[in-house]
């Protein structure tokens, strides 16, 4: 009776640690998705083939998919600074993380706006979200037919290794520095 008792207590114990395993994975991966804001990604996506003419790109089209690219890595890194709240009014209100709070703060009657605050994470998260939509947008095989058509076949290597290592590297920062804003398309801080 003794044995099945500690034979069950081990297994429950296993057991919980493989749940907390998967719980700390799950997580780490729901911080790594939050990275790029998919809207911005899809928009990417959508319109990268008809800038880049599907790789075969005149000069006009060089900087279409330039202005393109830039929009969108500006678009991801300000979407990192995003965050919402319940407002007095029992609406969800967005704004842009500061040094002393949410800006524009409307409906703020009782709700203290500045534990919004800026934080050395969001910097990291800002970081990260351009680079990996860098390498999203700048791999993506139109932007390496129209940019740099000779790089696809000289330097395939590197074409494959970069994503897989830089969705790595995010993911294990994106663990040391959990991303904890509910921007625009997330659901608010108080629910």
């Amino acid at each position: 009776m003794a044995k099945t008792q500690s034979t069950s207590s081990s297994s429950s114990s296993s057991s919980s640690m493989v749940q907390n395993i998967k719980d700390k994975t799950f997580s780490s991966i729901g911080s790594l998705i939050k990275l790029l804001p998919t809207g911005t990604v899809f928009l990417f996506q959508f319109l990268n083939p008809v800038f880049t003419n599907n790789g075969t790109c005149h000069v006009i089209h060089k900087y279409l998919t330039a202005a393109l690219i830039g929009v969108c890595g500006i678009s991801c890194c300000i979407s990192t600074f995003t965050d919402s709240y319940k407002g007095s009014d029992g609406n969800t209100h967005y704004g842009i993380a500061t040094v002393k709070g949410l800006w524009p703060s409307t409906a703020t009657s009782g709700v203290d706006l500045s534990v919004y605050k800026l934080r050395f994470g969001d910097f990291v998260h800002a970081f990260f979200a351009l680079i990996v939509f860098a390498v999203v947008s700048l791999l993506n095989a139109n932007t390496v037919d129209c940019f740099y058509p000779s790089f696809e076949s000289s330097e395939k290597v590197l074409l494959m290794v970069l994503p897989p290592v830089i969705g790595s590297v995010s993911g294990f920062v994106s663990t040391v520095f959990p991303y904890t804003r509910h921007g625009i398309g997330y659901p608010s801080s108080s629910s």
